[in-house]
């Protein structure tokens, strides 16, 4: 497999350097724990210092950082800023879903923004402690409301824009909200008039402690506000004091609940405390996108997500970042949206996920090719291994072979980001998250939990100590919390992930271990399954899932995507098993492929493997919720074409 150096330009400029820094520091993080620790907790504003730096038993899944600081994590992302005489500077650019619509908001005018809305949270009676649900699309008033939480103490738990009702409901319960906040009606791609508030009103009439929606005007569409519950968001902030102190907050008081989407059965609410969250968001972002002041950097996720949290809102803003939030989709008004904004805005940080990157390189060069996108200097992905033809393409046609590409491993749970090349530093290699953040120390373990020493080696991946970032508690049930990442293999933290490392002690995630088929024994990974099959070149994306075999117990069905002009042929097929067969070896062959013009995904770009599994189990009338699809007519096509 052939290498990736980061260039001399890079090199010369990053905070590190060298592979040689990055291993001194390594050391130091892992060898002086406390002092690593707090080095970096000096990014932060305190209006306290800590009196213990960390405290933890993975046997009891208690874990505390920072004990007895006092900070406001909307001060650290606003205030400090401005008071340190940056108010003039860019905070935040907004791009609409169409071309002609862009905000910027720089420090000064988004403190005032945060200050009314705050205050208008406190009018309807919200105050530290209390959670608030923010049910939006991807609009400026989302971040506001995400700080304006913050600003006094209220936990934020923001639900995703395509959630259908009953999943808002059952989030909203879970955590007994005062308030939701939401919009009128969204937009996004051709979609108009999203029926936002709509479904807030449906689910509201289950969840007993809602006492108010403020709601953000955002279209013009009528909608139904229900008199003395129902606040227009203008009028709120119009009646609003423009002063709102920041509160004082304990390190370890909680700073919002993230409810981890596809799962089955109850939602897990994912809860982030204050000052470890912080401190891990700002350095990771500081170190792993080499950000230097007034650089344009653009996270494409949505802030419903764990990366629009950490690495839109709180990482950034913490490092006074010019940040840009985006409502479109990457294919509207056409294929070259996402390279004329980078164009427009001259963006320098790129961060996006593979599922998005395959969706545009299925569509051919041309696209990117019509734009200028030299100013890109790094590049990133999140979100699921991404597979080595998506990487070459984005390596070669976007960063035009020049910008590094930093393939980060992380998830809701831990915060931010646990194994990632670093730009200046890391030979990079298609489709491997490479090596350990700072603080962190990988485990790969075998089933019985032994660690597997050396390189060369799979197993299950796990985390021997914790960091800053990581949760503190599935919220309103600490044993679940305990059940679900600690009980398994004890004294460790367990991601759920497989993994490998390779000979240069480099990690490569294999996906899920529930995502694991056994197959006459074997045990395959469906991340490098559908890795060899997105290699053949007519491929755009693929996705593998297991069904019961009279004789192997389970076998292989793949469901695959063509680019577009190519065209389905038996020949095709036979290729696409020869390729598996030579790649990893004929146990691994599929026995039914199923070509597709599209496989169902949540608006994030996640696959519901659950829904594909039903599908090639033939199990079609238990096929769940599938009203939180980005397009849910997919799945009937897949139903009827099923082999």
């Amino acid at each position: 497999m052939q290498k990736y150096e980061p260039n001399s330009k890079t090199r010369k400029n990053a905070h590190i350097g060298s592979i040689e820094d990055y291993k001194k520091l390594y050391e130091h993080s892992i060898n002086n724990p406390e002092d690593f620790w707090a080095e970096q907790a000096e990014r932060i504003t305190w209006f306290k210092k800590w009196d213990k730096i960390w405290e933890w038993d993975f046997n009891k899944a208690n874990i505390t950082w920072f004990e007895g600081a006092k900070l406001n994590a909307c001060y650290n992302c606003v205030d400090r800023h401005v008071d340190a005489g940056y108010g003039a500077k860019t905070a935040l650019i907004w791009e609409g879903n169409n071309p002609d619509e862009t905000r910027n908001y720089n420090y000064n005018e988004l403190l005032e923004k945060v200050q009314l809305t705050a205050n208008a949270l406190k009018n309807l009676g919200v105050g530290k402690g209390d959670r608030v649900c923010i049910y939006m699309q991807m609009i400026p008033e989302l971040a506001i409301a995400v700080l304006a939480c913050a600003r006094i103490g209220a936990v934020h738990s923001v639900v995703f824009g395509a959630f259908a009702p009953d999943s808002l409901e059952a989030r909203i319960n879970d955590s007994e909200c005062k308030v939701l906040i939401t919009q009128d009606t969204g937009v996004r791609g051709t979609k108009n008039d999203i029926p936002m508030k709509s479904n807030a009103d449906i689910a509201v009439k289950k969840t007993p402690s809602i006492e108010n929606i403020l709601v953000v005007k955002r279209t013009g569409s009528p909608i139904e506000m229900v008199e003395g519950r129902d606040v227009w968001w203008h009028n709120a902030l119009a009646s609003s004091d423009a002063e709102c102190a920041p509160e004082e907050m304990d390190a370890e008081d909680p700073l919002f609940i993230l409810y981890t989407s596809g799962s089955t059965g109850k939602p897990k609410g994912v809860m982030h405390t204050t000052g470890g969250y912080m401190v891990y968001t700002s350095t990771t972002h500081h170190y792993i996108f080499d950000y230097h002041p007034d650089e344009i950097y653009w996270c494409t996720a949505d802030i419903g997500w764990i990366t629009g949290h950490s690495y839109i809102i709180y990482g950034p803003m913490a490092n006074r970042a010019v940040t840009m939030m985006f409502e479109g989709v990457p294919n509207y008004p056409d294929f070259g949206r996402f390279w004329e904004i980078i164009e427009k805005h001259k963006v320098n940080k790129f961060y996006t996920a593979p599922t998005a990157l395959r969706a545009l390189m299925k569509e051919g060069d041309k696209w990117p090719n019509k734009y200028n996108l030299d100013s890109l200097k790094i590049l990133g992905t999140v979100g699921e291994p991404i597979k080595e033809p998506e990487w070459l393409w984005y390596h070669n046609i976007i960063g035009k072979e020049k910008c590094p590409i930093v393939d980060t491993w992380w998830q809701t749970e831990t915060g931010g980001i646990l194994i990632t090349p670093l730009p200046g530093v890391t030979t990079t290699k298609p489709g491997s998250a490479t090596l350990p953040f700072f603080g962190i120390i990988p485990e790969l373990l075998d089933d019985e939990g032994n660690v597997l020493e050396g390189n060369e080696v799979e197993g299950n991946l796990a985390m021997q100590r914790p960091w800053p970032g990581m949760m503190r508690t599935v919220y309103g049930d600490h044993q679940r919390f305990f059940e679900t990442y600690f009980e398994k293999f004890p004294g460790k933290y367990f991601s759920g992930d497989g993994c490998k490392r390779d000979e240069d002690g480099y990690y490569w995630i294999t996906g899920r271990v529930d995502d694991v088929i056994i197959v006459s024994g074997h045990n395959l990974g469906t991340a490098e399954i559908e890795g060899s099959i997105g290699g053949h070149p007519s491929v755009a994306e693929a996705a593998v899932v297991g069904y019961p075999h009279e004789i192997k117990g389970n076998s292989i069905y793949a469901f695959v995507t063509l680019r577009t002009g190519h065209e389905i042929t038996e020949d095709t097929r036979t290729e696409i098993i020869k390729r598996v067969r030579a790649d990893i070896g004929p146990h691994a062959s599929p026995e039914k492929i199923q070509f597709t013009e599209g496989l169902p995904k949540t608006r994030s770009g996640k696959i519901m493997r659950r829904i594909l599994r039903n599908i090639a189990s033939d199990n079609i009338d238990d096929l769940g919720d599938i009203s939180t699809l980005a397009d849910p007519s997919v799945v009937s096509s897949l139903v009827d074409e099923r082999i």
